[in-house]
């Protein structure tokens, strides 16, 4: 496996190691000054993923696109995520990064459109896309960390 995505990896499983103990009605709470809660948070790091590193190379994202759509930046949590819904966002967790490093070491994100992110970082590649995907989700996780002590 590509070493950055590996890299990606592990962050992700001990978020969800730390999340392990809460219901399902906790992962969905959203605590007062909060925009959202924790499975969304989730949610949004497989989509910014998809967006990052598919969408910007002219590519269809690999998963569903409701959910992509659900979860993109701008969003907010649209309703109650039961459990079969959370186990399925958990595994998404590994299951995209899986196909990302298959579809990069086949070659299928070749064309990459330059752009600047919101945190004006300016991303001109796939391996720039992938470097940038640790900042962003440990912004998310910091949230995460956050939201878990109030619910």
């Amino acid at each position: 496996m590509n070493r950055a995505i590996e890299i990606i990896k592990q962050p992700r499983q001990r978020i969800l190691d730390e999340i392990s103990h809460l219901s399902v009605e906790q992962l969905n709470k959203v605590p007062a000054g909060f925009n959202n809660n924790i499975i969304w948070n989730l949610g949004h790091m497989i989509a910014a993923q998809q967006g990052i590193c598919y969408k910007r190379a002219g590519l269809d994202v690999r998963v569903d696109e409701a959910f992509f759509n659900a979860y993109k930046p701008e969003t907010k949590p649209g309703g109650f995520v039961d459990a079969a819904g959370v186990e399925e966002i958990k595994k998404m967790l590994f299951t995209t990064l899986e196909q990302l490093d298959a579809d990069y070491d086949n070659g299928v994100i070749a064309n990459y459109t330059s752009f600047v992110t919101r945190y004006n970082i300016s991303l001109s590649n796939i391996d720039e896309a992938i470097a940038f995907l640790p900042f962003h989700e440990g912004l998310h996780i910091g949230y995460i960390m956050s939201l878990r002590k109030l619910v």
